[in-house]
């Protein structure tokens, strides 16, 4: 059956979890948040003819102003699918090319939740998953092609919380469990936040993005990203304090069984007590008391070598436990080649001023 569009909140989110693959991304809140954002949101829905829900798309427009009427489409961790289902997916991956052709679009980007393995390929731990690949021919069969610009990261480290608190903690590297026993030994105290600490939250990130070189947003915009999900009930900040001072924070959304680390920040103040691995403990601790049976750390290395950037980001994650997950990444579907060729030309051109002005904007609010 074709798919609908779905204008209920609470119809929307129901049939989400009822498909593989829900993700936070996808849900009816992401949506509003990055509607006052210069984007707005279609929910797209698949349904058996008994009208059980067999593939959802959330699909973020964004206009572009010179290019009157001319949009660019994103489904960020979406569509959501049974994706071993090839007669499925060839449907949906139809159905969407059919929508962005109909919208005027540039492109439609997807970020499928299709995996091509687990564990560190050439480790005896690496598996790899056919499905990967098939799916990826089949997208380049229909013309999608792999995306230059990879909007989420494609792989990440994911953590089952089924077993107990004392099996987790065994599970892990016996230096990260050091490093929590440290922190407690050293009066490291994590607490619960509320919305009175994201001001103190976005001071810590600020401070963090100056020191390890990234670009963030202006306070406004993560006062909305963090504010408007614990008002929901769909995220908790956690605060690492030393003597009552904030040392370190992070973020953590949930949806459904999953739960995500998307947000941390820390200062220079006490760092060899190691409040971050305690941070993440009480992390997994309050994931595992909402129910959630994944923790995911959200983010590993697109290069999986050691010399990459993200390398020591992804030793500390996975002294967890935590599972490396290797994705299909995201794809395009160029509806108009030759503007989707110039935009891709032009993009890595416009982020790059883009995150200098950022970059001055940060200092300013933290001087």
């Amino acid at each position: 059956m074709p798919p609908s569009l779905v204008h209920d909140p609470d119809a929307w989110n129901r049939r989400l979890l009822e498909l593989p693959g829900a993700h936070l991304l996808q849900s009816w809140p992401w949506g509003e948040f990055k509607s006052r954002y210069g984007w707005s949101a279609e929910r797209w829905l698949w349904s058996d003819p008994s009208g059980r829900p067999t593939a959802a798309a959330q699909i973020l427009r964004r206009p572009l102003p010179s290019l009157r009427g001319i949009s660019i489409l994103y489904a960020p961790r979406g569509p959501c699918l049974d994706y071993s289902n090839a007669g499925l997916r060839q449907e949906v991956f139809h159905d969407l090319q059919m929508l962005a052709r109909k919208s005027r679009a540039i492109f439609l980007k997807i970020d499928p939740a299709v995996h091509l393995g687990r564990g560190l390929p050439g480790t005896p731990q690496a598996v790899d998953d056919p499905l990967g690949p098939a799916v990826a021919s089949e997208l380049e069969a229909e013309e999608w092609r792999f995306s230059r610009d990879q909007i989420q990261f494609r792989n990440t480290l994911a953590l089952d919380l089924r077993p107990t608190e004392v099996s987790l903690l065994a599970a892990m590297k016996q230096k990260t469990r050091y490093n929590i026993r440290l922190a407690e030994r050293h009066g490291v105290k994590v607490r619960p936040g509320d919305l009175d600490d994201l001001g103190l939250l976005y001071r810590m990130y600020a401070e963090t993005s100056v020191r390890d070189g990234f670009v963030i947003r202006h306070e406004g915009y993560y006062q909305d990203a963090w504010g408007s999900f614990i008002r929901a009930g769909l995220a908790q900040p956690l605060l690492a304090e030393v003597e009552g001072e904030a040392v370190a924070a992070v973020l953590v959304y949930r949806l459904g069984e999953t739960s995500w680390y998307i947000y941390g920040m820390s200062r220079e103040a006490h760092r060899d007590l190691m409040p971050n691995h305690l941070l993440q403990w009480g992390a997994i601790r309050w994931a595992r008391a909402e129910g959630c049976t994944v923790y995911d750390f959200w983010g590993a290395p697109d290069r999986l070598e050691p010399d990459d950037p993200m390398w020591g980001v992804y030793r500390f994650k996975e002294g967890f436990g935590a599972q490396l997950i290797r994705t299909l990444g995201a794809w395009d579907y160029a509806v108009r080649p030759g503007l989707y060729a110039i935009y891709s030309r032009l993009l890595p051109r416009i982020l790059a001023v883009m995150r200098s002005r950022g970059r001055a904007q940060t200092l300013r609010s933290i001087e």
